[in-house]
């Protein structure tokens, strides 16, 4: 059995691969570099061409059930403007109590953290195949189309009948310090397209024209201003945002002859697609049937009902940071919406008040932390002594 691994160092490594979505930049292969000399099984599927392509890991040690399963991804967003950075964007520099990087929170600690808590729980555990598996689900397409990545490995493990038990994925879900919080659920995202016709015409004789614009209005203003509901016990209120609107006219005296409009709406689990799409339309008609509408929804709501898994998590982060998190379903989407469709899932990380900004960093000891969080789980998932 190899050595416990170090997953601060580890981190640092990780932050050096310069992995802009979707780009692996070498990452996928450093975890592999880990994970087999620990007896892992990797297989490495790629999805996608070209630039399009896409690289993806399946890591599994043991074959017997329970199967809990790790996912995350390697891949980040861009720098921004380096020059405002006051690290190096993808040093993995250790300064001031914390690991500066592009990644830093958003993910690659948690991938680390995940890892070095596996290290550790199996070299204690040298009988653990016969009691059950763990797997890692790593992609390189989270922050960016998301096509090619989890959701696609999602659809292999069907195919390949490899069955997962529970999932932990490991975005940055504490909001200010360590333990406060887990996702064990997420909105959908709808997003609409809409197109309204009219007739151009000169503003200074409005009557011969017919503005898109005033219609345009009329058709979102009831979505706009409130809430669509009032939430659930467990989801927020589900709500519409209007993101863009162009009339592609720089002419002040000139009625546009058609206006569009982009609009995404976060909703939960009261409503469905068909429910959205029947309930726009309808507004829609009401006022114009002269419109083009269009729409793909790229999440749909779910939350985990799994009170074993759940109650495992809180366990280990009591033990461990003596908080009670607080359980959350807010936030945008992640790889968690494609795993719900084959198994439970909850999300569990670092702190995510840097993610995506300039001089992105996380604290030392809170990977430290999140690995004494992720080996307290292992260990009481499993009904195991390691860590109590």
């Amino acid at each position: 059995m190899s050595e416990i691994i170090n997953a601060v160092d580890l981190t640092s490594k990780l932050i050096r691969c310069e992995s802009i979505t979707p780009n692996s930049a070498g990452a996928i292969e450093l975890l592999i570099s880990y994970l087999e000399p620990l007896g892992f099984k990797c297989k490495k599927i790629n999805f996608g061409e070209g630039i399009e392509k896409v690289e993806n890991l399946y890591a599994r040690f043991g074959t017997k059930g329970p199967n809990i399963c790790f996912a995350g991804h390697v891949d980040v967003v861009p720098t921004g403007d380096i020059k405002k950075w006051s690290m190096d964007p993808f040093g993995g520099e250790i300064k001031q109590g914390k690991i500066w990087g592009r990644g830093a929170a958003d993910m690659k600690s948690g991938i680390a953290a995940f890892l070095s808590s596996v290290s550790n729980f199996l070299s204690k555990e040298k009988d653990f195949e016969k009691i059950g598996s763990i797997s890692f689900l790593i992609t390189s397409d989270e922050e960016g189309k998301a096509i090619n990545g989890t959701k696609k490995v999602v659809e292999w493990l069907e195919e390949k009948e490899e069955k997962i038990t529970a999932c932990i994925v490991g975005e940055p879900t504490n909001v200010s310090e360590m333990g406060d919080t887990i996702k064990v659920g997420r909105r959908g995202s709808f997003t609409g397209f809409l197109k309204v016709k009219g007739v151009q015409g000169h503003v200074g004789y409005p009557h011969l024209a017919d503005n898109p614009i005033n219609s345009l209005i009329k058709m979102l203003e009831p979505f706009v201003k409130i809430y669509l509901d009032e939430g659930t016990e467990n989801f927020q209120p589900s709500s519409v945002m209007v993101t863009s609107v162009d009339v592609n006219n720089n002419a002040s005296n000139v009625i546009p002859g058609e206006v569009s409009a982009t609009f995404n709406i976060r909703f939960n689990n009261l409503h469905t697609i068909n429910s959205l799409k029947a309930m726009l339309k309808n507004q829609f008609n009401k006022i114009t049937q002269n419109y083009e509408f269009d729409y793909y929804c790229n999440a749909e709501p779910f939350l985990t009902n799994d009170e074993f898994l759940k109650s495992t998590i809180e366990k280990a982060i009591k033990s461990v940071v003596k908080i009670n998190p607080k359980q959350s379903t807010s936030g945008g989407t992640s790889d968690a919406r494609f795993i719900s469709k084959i198994c439970p899932v909850i999300e569990f990380g670092l702190v995510g008040k840097t993610m995506h900004k300039i001089d992105e960093n996380v604290d030392v000891d809170d990977i430290t932390k999140l690995v004494s969080i992720y080996s307290f789980f292992l260990s009481n998932y499993f009904g195991v002594s390691s860590f109590d």
